[in-house]
């Protein structure tokens, strides 16, 4: 992977931060789903994996709980974190592909700019239709979901027969912000309430698109209140976490 910002639009992180404020814990979460074939068993990767370069930014949290982009923790992720990836499906049995880079001036209305935008269409809709009490009458818990023939465009490209795309945003906490949570606390304490206003926090989600088909074959939401992608141990931690419940 190289290091550098990519260009092309997104509009899936403030989406994610949305819904994990709202629907998810504070602890540490994983929630994961696996399609099923016609007998209603768990389906099973046969084939290469491709790695999409990964939707990663990392960010300052301030005192005033703003979130500072910090381009050079991102650069380092970017790199770290596929690399962990590759080890981990390596070391499962899985073929993987030399990762694929997006270019970095992606028109949005191409081919496969556009199977990237459905990508996180898709996986927004399974994050939230896929929780408990939000099922889509059609679907219920099932991981229902395909991007469709548009596929082929990265199949051809890449020559694998399954692509994984992941989206991550890690934020870490300043000292300032520190002080300001502990002082919380011990407010809150005082008057025998909980009062925390919150520091980083870690956010993925991955999905396995099989390249044959446009299947989804696997997805997994993750919230960690902790974790660092900055270095090569913490990337590997996280590669774990957003890999639960793979179906190798």
């Amino acid at each position: 992977m190289t290091q550098r910002q990519t260009t092309f639009p997104r509009a899936f992180a403030p989406l994610l931060f949305l819904l994990l404020s709202l629907c998810l814990p504070a602890q540490a979460y994983n929630q994961d789903r696996v399609a099923t074939d016609e007998a209603g068993k768990p389906v099973r990767i046969a084939g290469s994996v491709v790695i999409v370069e990964p939707d990663i930014e990392l960010s300052l949290v301030t005192a005033g709980g703003l979130l500072e982009p910090r381009r050079e923790w991102s650069d380092a992720a970017r790199r770290l974190y596929p690399e962990a990836v590759g080890r981990l499906l390596e070391a499962r049995g899985s073929a993987t592909v030399p990762a694929f880079d997006l270019p970095d001036d992606l028109p949005a209305e191409s081919r496969l700019g556009q199977l990237v935008r459905l990508n996180e269409a898709v996986a927004m809709s399974i994050a939230v239709y896929t929780r408990s009490g939000s099922h889509l009458a059609t679907k219920g818990r099932r991981l229902d979901w395909t991007l469709g023939d548009g596929v082929s465009e990265l199949r051809e490209a890449t020559g694998a027969d399954y692509a994984l795309f992941t989206y991550v945003r890690d934020s870490y906490t300043s000292g300032g912000r520190v002080a300001l949570r502990v002082l919380a606390l011990l407010a809150g304490a005082a008057v025998g309430q909980v009062v925390d206003i919150g520091g980083g926090q870690q956010v993925g989600v991955a999905t396995l698109v099989d390249l044959r088909t446009g299947q989804v074959v696997w997805f997994n939401l993750m919230a960690n209140q902790t974790g660092d992608l900055r270095d090569a141990e913490g990337a590997e931690r996280t590669a774990k976490q957003m890999l639960t419940g793979l179906p190798l």
